[in-house]
């Protein structure tokens, strides 16, 4: 069964939750997964596939913005979902994409301010309901 993580972040400023979205993936894809991201919107998508480029000065994540690249282990989209094997999904969006139950891993980042908050609760509350095994985590950033 699917296994979701949501994190809860100090900041309330957007760039915060991207560049832990950053993170994440890294950190996913050091460990041999493939990473899809679903971002809130095409300019969400534009600004993150610039921010993967530049997070870290001294490494490079590979990625692509289109779902359909086998190559990529890293993949990120507002709408479209990958077509091949993903391992986790980061939610950057206030909703969850229809496709959320093909990944092993969900991990949920929500943002500090208390729009963000009512948001991630209503998420919360979804998969509780269904009964998915939830974990969370307070991040300082």
């Amino acid at each position: 069964m699917t296994r979701v993580t949501f994190y809860l972040l100090a900041s309330a400023e957007e760039r915060a939750r991207q560049r832990f979205a950053c993170r994440l993936a890294r950190k996913a894809h050091g460990l041999g997964q493939r990473v899809h991201i679903h971002t809130r919107d095409a300019r969400a998508t534009q600004e993150l596939d610039q921010l993967l480029w530049t997070f870290e000065d001294t490494a490079f994540l590979p990625h692509s913005t289109e779902v359909d690249d086998p190559d990529s282990p890293v993949t990120l989209h507002e709408a479209a979902s990958p077509r091949d094997r993903c391992d986790v999904l980061i939610n950057l969006a206030d909703a969850l994409p229809d496709y959320f139950g093909r990944f092993q891993r969900i991990a949920d980042l929500v943002g500090g301010d208390e729009t963000a908050r009512a948001r991630g609760r209503e998420r919360y509350r979804f998969f509780r309901e269904r009964g998915y095994p939830l974990e969370h985590h307070e991040i300082a950033n």
